[in-house]
């Protein structure tokens, strides 16, 4: 028997979301479902997806590690495709500030925020920071996420943002849970660069990015684009030499005002736009238009008791969603999956069959990786996961809580609930 060779059969339903490319609008309601299906992994490759006694006619049990899944539904495995997970301290008493009514802005003009974790991040050791992003890896896979994408910007130097990114790349050759990482020295304005960002921008186009795609640290580039922190002209600049250089481009765009982020993204074909809280109609037509993926982040809204994205709008205007936690030690302490669904599904208007797939091939397409993962294809990674009931419905069904029993990640049986 090969590593990586896994049969999983007689699943109540095997939800596929076949497809090698986001789905954009209507698209996102077809999960294309396979009753008493049957999956098989070879060498962490998919070969077959179909009816169990199908498959079953062309693949030999005793070749492969088998799984029943009898009346349990098996799923492509989540893509969260927008974290911080590397950081050093944590912000509790922030969220203490925020409950009795103090505002994300106003905690971050007075050095808490971001500029909170930028100072215990760069007081951390890599070792350390390995350790606890480790330990976050693992309680992201047990709820069913076997992609991932970090951002550095707890650094906005040189050697924080590097230390930050060598932590995500010896994670993702450390932990099965694969790690990609996106540069954000963007992320938020030190003291001495307030009025100065042009200059702070300089230094990480000539003083760190070309070090980052040189030793291939960093796919993404990332720019918080918004008011206080960097223009949409600054986020411009950055973004197109970043492009010149051979990343790909993020943003995060329109969460506190609406500055124009997203028809900023849409302008500058970038892979996602995040956030979008406050994106016009103008910019939410242009980012569809422009194949641009909304990844929406419901948590983080939720942690800050702010409105919600508009997602039900955006859908219905042709946008590709994905859905997102935003885990990070401020504004969204969360890397759970079941709070994603439950608040995208009661709150955002959007159906259960959305979700399903903002969290799994449209995820896989705001890291621009939905021809190898997000869906369960001949020819993609054999990353599967299997719950502990018979439909995808009861995800946000059983509000709040984990339904993932088992996670398969390249044909290999990672995660597993059932106590043997």
């Amino acid at each position: 028997m090969k590593k990586g060779s896994i049969l999983i059969k007689n699943a109540a339903e095997v939800v596929t979301c076949s497809g090698f490319h986001a789905k954009q609008g209507k698209e996102m309601a077809e999960l294309h479902i396979v009753p008493n299906g049957a999956v098989v992994i070879e060498e962490g490759i998919i070969k077959a997806v179909g009816p169990t006694e199908e498959v079953l006619k062309q693949y030999k049990e005793d070749q492969y590690e088998v799984i029943d899944a009898t009346d349990k539904a098996v799923l492509p495995g989540f893509v969260d495709s927008h974290t911080h997970l590397v950081f050093g301290g944590y912000r509790a008493e922030e969220f203490s500030w925020r409950l009795r009514g103090d505002n994300y802005m106003s905690i971050m003009e007075r050095g808490g925020g971001i500029l909170s974790s930028v100072r215990a991040t760069k007081e951390a050791t890599k070792k350390e920071l390995l350790s606890s992003a480790m330990k976050r890896l693992d309680s992201m896979l047990s709820f069913g996420v076997t992609t991932v994408e970090g951002k550095s910007g707890y650094g906005l130097d040189h050697d924080t943002e590097i230390k930050q990114l060598e932590v995500m790349q010896e994670a993702n050759k450390l932990h099965p849970l694969d790690v990609v990482s996106t540069f954000m020295g963007a992320h938020a304005v030190p003291k001495e660069y307030k009025g100065r960002e042009d200059i702070l921008i300089d230094f990480f186009l000539k003083e760190v990015m070309p070090e980052v795609i040189e030793r291939k640290l960093a796919v993404f580039c990332d720019v918080f684009c918004e008011r206080n922190v960097f223009s949409i002209e600054e986020s411009r600049r950055l973004l197109s030499k970043a492009k010149e250089m051979g990343f790909k481009i993020k943003l995060h765009a329109d969460e506190i005002v609406p500055l124009g982020g997203a028809e900023l993204a849409a302008e500058l074909k970038a892979v996602s736009a995040d956030h979008l809280l406050q994106a016009s109609d103008t910019g939410i037509k242009a980012m569809a238009e422009a194949g641009v993926i909304a990844t929406l982040l419901p948590g983080t809204a939720f942690s800050l008791k702010e409105d919600y994205a508009r997602a039900r709008y955006m859908i219905d205007n042709n946008c590709a969603v994905a859905l997102a936690t935003d885990f990070n030690p401020g504004s969204c302490f969360t890397e759970s999956i079941p709070l994603i669904f439950a608040l995208a599904t009661l709150y955002m208007g959007i159906t259960t069959e959305e979700a399903v797939t903002a969290l799994t091939i449209n995820g896989a397409a705001a890291i621009d990786q939905a021809d190898s993962i997000g869906s369960i294809d001949i020819g993609k990674k054999g990353d599967v996961i299997i719950l502990e009931f018979p439909s995808y419905k009861y995800i946000p069904y059983h509000i709040g809580v984990n339904t993932v029993e088992k996670v398969v990640k390249n044909g290999i049986l990672v995660y597993n609930k059932v106590k043997k």
